[in-house]
């Protein structure tokens, strides 16, 4: 890996073009480095993982209307979506926004953190519609994905977004660029600009995950993945972007992030090294933001140790600077603590989490987040005794570069009414690579069939998990075999009127 300082230059200071990131970033996905085998079975891991809960979300009411929209953009060489007909196709661009959607609405696939936050199987909808439409093969198709997430999780690793409210999406715009760029054997001069345009493009604020949260926190990655689409269809017609985009005097950095004194450390491969980021990301095995993973675990485990919760006084969580700001009661969002608030607001509250976990001792992606379940009296009591706490021990280890080290767990301290204490502590999730329990392909086919029991028939469902399994050796046109088809009488609509 190459440890590339990216800093802000003034305009009359020309950058070398090939000293800027976003070339540094091109020239990688241009590069016909050796797929490293470890990196594509994660693939087809990832690639089942969306699948899984993509099917899972397919009539919850934003996937609906993002399908709706794209149904309105039919194309006979195009992409397909989740849940229709393979036989029938759409506007590449139009199908990743509405299998974008239903990857993200669960809140259930993959997930990496370091200075700021991802959700790195985000790419794949836009990347997969690209390598339909065109009629890419399956090794086309794992290049690009790989790439895609070597982009996006050491963008994550040196550049903080959160910190000037910043919507993790401006990671994954240039990320989706350079996956297309891989997958279509751009240039680097084509892949620079569209890099560009992406990031230009996909830049927004974080109040998608701040206070009441509604169902844009779903849409937002498939629009970038849109956008991302877009700005390399520029960009091949010739079409330059915003330079240099990361540098520049009136840049992203300049004027959004660190500003005029910013120094950042981004780490890269060397140009036909073989990419293993992918390896460092870890998905869920519920369906809740990734910071509750470990604590969902924890909670389970102290189930076990008090025979009465209505013992219980209170419980404090004491973990990371960016657990008890985003999903703890230091994020100061009264949305977090209220049972009728969104499932969304309540994916983002880990005293919610916790305290429904506590109680049943396990974690559903539906029952878990029902009205009555959120509105449950005991449930009320034992969350609003919740209360996160920042410990900088915690934070050292959440931001640890050494992937085996790196933690997103706590100590949970429950105080009961006889002023006993019962204290347990997780670094991380048991799924997590370096957890108790790691996923492996197993438990990722087993989730599949889990989150697709009763939505899929049981001949689909075993010949998509064989097509995937057998990604490497799909040919030319044979992409379409990634999409996964439900009974037209379950695919449920928004009859509302709209534009298209």
């Amino acid at each position: 890996m190459i440890l590339h300082t990216v800093k802000v230059y003034p305009s009359k200071k020309k950058l070398p073009k090939k000293n800027q990131l976003a070339w540094k970033i091109a020239e990688i996905a241009s590069d016909n480095a050796k797929l490293n085998k470890d990196s594509v079975e994660m693939v087809i891991n990832r690639i089942i993982d969306n699948a899984s809960v993509a099917i899972a979300s397919l009539n919850r009411k934003p996937v609906i209307s993002s399908r709706e929209m794209a149904l309105a953009h039919p194309r006979k060489n195009g992409a397909t979506i989740f849940g229709i007909n393979s036989k029938k196709k759409f506007d590449c661009e139009w199908a990743a926004w509405t299998n974008g959607t239903a990857v993200r609405e669960l809140d259930f696939h993959d997930t990496f953190l370091a200075a700021d936050y991802s959700h790195p199987g985000d790419n794949i909808p836009p990347l997969l519609a690209v390598a339909q439409q065109l009629k890419k093969n399956g090794l086309d198709l794992l290049r690009g994905i790989i790439t895609a997430y070597e982009v996006q999780v050491n963008l994550v690793k040196g550049i903080c977004l959160h910190k000037h409210k910043v919507d993790h999406i401006a990671h994954l715009g240039p990320s989706v660029a350079a996956g297309i760029g891989s997958i279509l054997k751009l240039n680097t001069e084509t892949i620079y600009q569209a890099v560009q345009q992406a990031l230009h493009i996909t830049v927004s604020t974080r109040q998608s995950r701040k206070g009441e949260i509604s169902s844009w926190k779903a849409f937002a990655p498939a629009h970038a993945g849109k956008l991302g689409i877009e700005a390399v269809d520029r960009a091949m017609r010739g079409e330059g972007g915003p330079s240099p985009i990361y540098e520049g005097e009136d840049s992203i950095i300049a004027r959004i992030l660190d500003g005029k004194k910013a120094n950042y450390k981004i780490p890269l491969p060397k140009k036909n090294d073989e990419k293993k980021a992918i390896l460092e990301t870890y998905t869920k095995e519920y369906s809740a933001e990734y910071q509750a993973q470990a604590l969902i675990d924890l909670a389970k485990k102290l189930k076990l140790k008090i025979n009465n919760l209505n013992q219980v006084k209170k419980i404090d969580i004491y973990t990371s600077h960016h657990t008890h700001y985003v999903i703890g009661t230091g994020a100061n969002d009264p949305q977090k603590m209220d049972p009728n608030a969104s499932r969304e607001t309540l994916d983002h509250s880990i005293m919610y989490i916790f305290a429904v976990a506590l109680e049943d001792g396990d974690w559903h992606h539906e029952k878990s987040y029902s009205k009555s379940r959120s509105n449950r009296k005991s449930t009320v009591k034992l969350w609003k005794s919740i209360k996160t706490h920042e410990d900088k021990k915690w934070t050292k280890k959440y931001h640890d570069p050494n992937p085996k080290k790196k933690s997103f767990g706590a100590k949970v301290v429950v105080t009961l009414n006889s002023g006993g204490k019962i204290t347990e502590e997780l670094e991380r999730a048991n799924a997590h690579p370096y957890g108790a329990k790691p996923f492996k392909r197993a438990n990722y086919i087993k989730k599949f069939k889990i989150l697709t029991d009763k939505i899929l028939s049981k001949k689909e469902s075993k010949r998509f998990l064989k097509d995937a399994q057998n990604l490497k050796n799909l040919k030319n046109g044979q992409l379409y075999k990634l999409n996964v088809e439900v009974n037209n009488k379950n695919i449920k609509k928004n009859k509302k009127k709209s534009i298209f």
